[in-house]
């Protein structure tokens, strides 16, 4: 009897304590606290914002496009010649030293056919510049101005009492511009005070005795 006992409390510790209802039901209020607080969704209107904001990036991104598009399209239509029209420039140089060289020749001074050639050579050098003119590229104007670094470069100095410093007093070779851009610079002679004989000796003796 004292042994039946024994074993039917053993088994009763055996046996699996079930888990009431109550701690199932917090364990899973629990569980679905952490997977709102993983998972946490965006209202609907800050996916509205959202989606504002990337309309507004793409809208911003595609106006920056075109105006690129149609500043490389003027471009292209103002100064798609730039470099042509920088080489033509070649032809006129040659076309006036040749002239100079034909009125240094000895043997063709004050000839007809001397005469003759340089007004033909005068007819194309007036034909080119008109063409240029009408294509936007003129040249500049530059004897009697002040010295531009934008648009001259200065070659030499030239003793003049009579012009300001600086001024432009020959050219060595003319200018362009292309419209608004500079095509190339005028190569200029400017003006310089000429220098006092007395003051230059007086110089030279203080060089010389230092």
């Amino acid at each position: 009897m004292e042994k039946d006992q024994n074993i039917s409390t053993e088994n009763q510790d055996s046996e699996p304590k079930e888990v009431s209802s109550k701690d199932q039901s917090n364990e899973g209020e629990i569980n679905a606290s952490e997977s709102t607080d993983e998972t946490k969704e965006s209202t609907p209107q800050e996916i509205i914002l959202e989606l504002e904001d990337k309309v507004t990036r793409a809208f911003a991104e595609m106006e920056n496009q075109r105006r690129r598009f149609e500043k490389e399209r003027e471009d292209a239509f103002n100064y798609g010649g730039f470099a042509l029209a920088k080489e033509t420039l070649n032809l006129i140089d040659n076309l006036e030293r040749s002239k100079q060289i034909l009125e240094n020749d000895e043997a063709l001074k004050n000839s007809d056919a001397l005469k003759k050639t340089l007004e033909h050579f005068d007819i194309i050098n007036k034909d080119m510049i008109s063409i240029l003119s009408k294509n936007g590229i003129v040249a500049l104007d530059s004897i009697g101005k002040k010295l531009d670094p934008n648009f001259h470069q200065a070659m030499m100095e030239i003793d003049d009492d009579q012009k300001e410093p600086g001024t432009i007093v020959q050219e060595i070779q003319k200018g362009f511009m292309m419209k608004d851009r500079l095509l190339r610079p005028s190569l200029v002679g400017v003006s310089k005070k000429t220098e006092n004989n007395e003051e230059k000796s007086e110089e030279n003796k203080d060089n010389s005795d230092n």
